[in-house]
């Protein structure tokens, strides 16, 4: 194992840059550039343009705040335009809002509470709710009050699966973020868990145990496509595991079963998904996908896509 590394200093007047990549996303983009001007501590909010063609561009422009900067990625991509936000923002800490998501208030304030006592973390996290396309409430994760997540050396529990599922609810350290090289653009699916499990292995986590966003769920969201397949996000498990810096810092002889839970996670989603949008086939489907993998693994599986139904 590495030598233990110095606590990293958090400053109370630490800043933060929050980067909104943004495509076609006239709907809700207002909303959520709104969500994050109303929190206290961000220092600048960035909205990468990913090449909209609806009138994105023109309600970023017509927002006043001189807090609030609009650049543009010529339709390079979500990662690209994260990374392009990332290298010009000014801020000691980054968070990635998606431009149909929204902040709840005070939630970059309650993780930067979190960063104070964690001088180790490179990165923050808490926890969403989700809403519909109307932004009413769906989810009902505030019944599970109780629930912890992992703090600390997470990288092993990441492996088996994103548990952080939301760049929106995470406050990164911008030079760590920088040095692993920030988002995979060649990856189209599940970039952001590739690059928490390398932050991970450079770096402790801490969990807040707080609600902090909005999470929307629609059928025009990437990750809720009614298209989308377990196939299509296991060529980030291939990445993953196939990365270096993080099989560097995982227990020897830990790789392939850790890659059979990440698998198994990842048709769960998919079969947690399709329960959302009714597509109840799909979702059993799935679910032999699991049983295939690992019989064991199926009663839980079984249980969250159950739990998804009524949006925990």
């Amino acid at each position: 194992m590495p030598a233990a590394r110095p606590p990293l200093p958090v400053h109370p007047g630490a800043s933060v840059s929050v980067v909104i990549p943004a495509k076609n996303a006239a709907a809700y983009v207002r909303e959520t550039i709104a969500s994050a001007l109303a929190q206290g501590d961000v220092t600048e909010v960035i909205v990468v343009d990913d090449g909209s063609i609806d009138g994105t561009m023109a309600i970023v422009r017509a927002m006043r705040d001189p807090r609030l900067r609009l650049i543009h990625n010529d339709s390079a991509g979500v990662s690209a335009a994260r990374n392009l936000g990332a290298r010009q923002a000014i801020g000691d800490w980054l968070l990635f809002l998606d431009a149909d998501d929204r902040l709840r208030p005070d939630a970059v304030a309650a993780l930067l509470a979190a960063a104070r006592g964690a001088p180790r973390a490179v990165l923050v996290y808490g926890d969403y709710n989700t809403i519909d396309s109307e932004g009413r409430q769906i989810g009902r994760r505030d019944l599970l009050k109780a629930r912890r997540k992992p703090s600390g050396d997470v990288l092993t529990r990441l492996a088996a699966g994103n548990f952080i599922v939301n760049g929106g609810i995470v406050l990164t350290r911008a030079e760590a973020f920088r040095a692993i090289g920030g988002f995979d653009a060649s990856l189209r699916y599940c970039e952001d868990w590739h690059c928490w499990c390398r932050l991970a292995a450079i770096g402790e986590f801490e969990f807040a145990p707080k609600l902090l966003l909005d999470y929307r769920l629609h059928t025009a969201n990437t990750m809720n496509a009614a298209v989308r397949t377990p196939q299509d996000f296991f060529p980030a498990v291939a990445r993953v595991f196939d990365d270096g810096l993080i099989l560097a810092r995982l227990p020897e002889g830990a790789a392939g079963a850790l890659r059979r839970a990440a698998e198994i996670h990842l048709v769960t989603y998919s079969a947690m998904q399709a329960v959302r949008f009714g597509r109840y086939r799909e979702a059993f489907a799935y679910l032999g996908m699991v049983g295939r993998r690992s019989l064991k693994s199926l009663p839980r599986s079984a249980l969250r896509v159950a739990l998804a139904r009524f949006g925990i």
